[in-house]
């Protein structure tokens, strides 16, 4: 099984929701001050938490549909963090889930999509996992890749 990501215990691969692209933002904030005669000067006052969006375009036919996606939903109403680890074994943080958006098209007669357009977006909440379900979960990736090679 190829693994493209995982957000808690929710497994981004081709059978379940295989994610072609994901992108990570990040602002700065720099509040100005008005003055007379000069430039307004700035002051740092920090960042915004990250935010990572993943887009997936699902065939229900032959990768994960709408059951996939229900489970994602079903975790963001928990409001819980899960720590978010790229294929590659790169810990991004923990993450809860902000926004699901889905689009269906290509319908067949009894109205079930053939294609949905997928998007998922994420705010970071801490740079490590949290909990002992996060330390639990990067210990076994971390035992499953040493087994496996991956």
């Amino acid at each position: 099984m190829i693994v493209l990501g995982i957000l808690g215990m929710f497994i981004f691969s081709m059978s379940s929701i295989p994610f072609q692209s994901y992108d990570r933002s990040q602002n700065w904030n720099h509040p100005h001050q008005n003055t007379v005669g000069s430039a307004p000067p700035s002051q740092f006052t920090g960042s915004e938490p990250e935010e990572v969006t993943i887009n997936a375009e699902l065939r229900p036919e032959i990768t994960g549909g709408v059951q996939r996606i229900e489970d994602l939903r079903e975790m963001a109403q928990t409001g819980k963090a899960y720590p978010f680890i790229l294929g590659n074994g790169q810990v991004l943080g923990s993450y809860v889930i902000v926004s699901i958006k889905e689009n269906s098209s290509q319908l067949n007669h009894d109205g079930s999509a053939r294609a949905i357009s997928f998007s998922m977006t994420l705010k970071k909440v801490s740079d490590i996992a949290l909990g002992l379900e996060g330390r639990a979960l990067l210990k076994t990736i971390g035992i499953v890749r040493r087994i496996t090679g991956i």
